[in-house]
């Protein structure tokens, strides 16, 4: 078990998405940064999708109330237990007693932290994710706080210490360049525009959040008079508001919009849609849809080779 001694600005409990609910208006939720989850459970030999807590800018402290094997990764800063400095993509075999201490990252958003077998936490609609507008899954459907108190599914202990491959450790800076193809209507943006969207590099917003990330600097112009019908809408999908400025859809994100669909963050990219923070430099490239199924094929199995391993 692990007792919450500081939670940050804002940590939750993450585990698969919620598929299947769409038409319901129930979002996906869970991870904002897949991979980097699925990287910290395989440390502790979980499935992809086992329930980790997911700490946002850091500031998160925790005490074990038990013996337990964990793994951080994702966004990173200075990582320590009980104050000497431990390195992330690894597994940790801590003793009850053990205080995890998680310092903001310099550099991405969002930090990863697995348990063996995953923590326990309120299922809803197929998924064990906090979704923070509806206040449901997760952890009482709400963000952790400094005395909640996280158990695992089980025995809480592995044998094996295993480190993530160099070449499967994903490198964050301020400057992201993510593969994107055209959408529904990319048709509506006007020539100069379309030009901009993948000629441009846009600046991260404030409004950097798990809902979305807003693409500030350069506005965009579309045909549209703001009444177009709703449609559906994914993480991933760029909206181009009457504002002109792009809005790229996380996990949290509804489930139809209003607003033209403009593009799409290729599947092989949008993990790292999670990592982006306020002020960080965004370019995007264009992809055909068929290049981008090709290269999404190649960089899951590369991943595979490492994280469907038994163990």
């Amino acid at each position: 078990m692990l007792r919450i001694l500081k939670a940050g600005l804002q940590s939750t409990l993450q585990g698969a998405p919620r598929i299947g609910h769409r038409h319901l208006g129930i979002p996906y939720a869970g991870p904002a940064d897949p991979l980097s989850m699925a990287l910290a459970n395989r440390l502790v030999g979980n499935t992809d999708e086992a329930t980790c807590v997911e700490i946002t800018f850091g500031g998160f402290e925790a005490e074990l109330e038990t013996d337990c094997s964990v793994a951080i990764t994702g966004a990173v800063g200075h990582l320590s237990v009980s104050g000497a400095e431990r390195a992330p993509h690894s597994t940790w075999h801590l003793r009850k007693g053990d205080k995890i201490k998680v310092d903001p990252p310099h550099v991405g958003a969002r930090t990863y932290l697995a348990i063996r077998l995953g923590f326990k936490a309120d299922e809803l609609f197929g998924s064990r994710s906090t979704y923070l507008p509806a206040a449901f899954g997760g952890y009482e459907g709400r963000a952790l706080q400094a005395g909640d108190v996280l158990a695992s599914n089980g025995a809480a202990m592995v044998s094996e210490t295993l480190q993530t491959p160099d070449k499967l450790r994903p490198t964050f800076t301020h400057a992201f360049a993510l593969r994107t193809c055209l959408s529904s209507e990319s048709e509506l943006l006007a020539p100069e525009s379309h030009a901009a969207l993948f000629g441009e590099t846009f600046t991260a917003g404030r409004q950097a959040t798990r809902m979305g990330v807003s693409l500030e600097g350069h506005p965009l112009s579309v045909a549209s008079d703001g009444t177009m019908k709703s449609a559906p809408v994914f993480p991933g999908t760029i909206q181009c508001p009457p504002s002109g400025t792009p809005i790229v859809l996380l996990s949290d994100a509804q489930t139809t919009g209003g607003y033209p669909r403009i593009a799409s963050i290729a599947r092989c990219d949008r993990h790292l849609l999670g990592q982006i923070r306020p002020g960080d430099q965004v370019t995007l490239l264009h992809r055909t849809h068929e290049a981008a199924l090709i290269e999404f094929a190649e960089k899951q199995a590369m991943l595979d080779k490492w994280l469907l391993r038994d163990g």
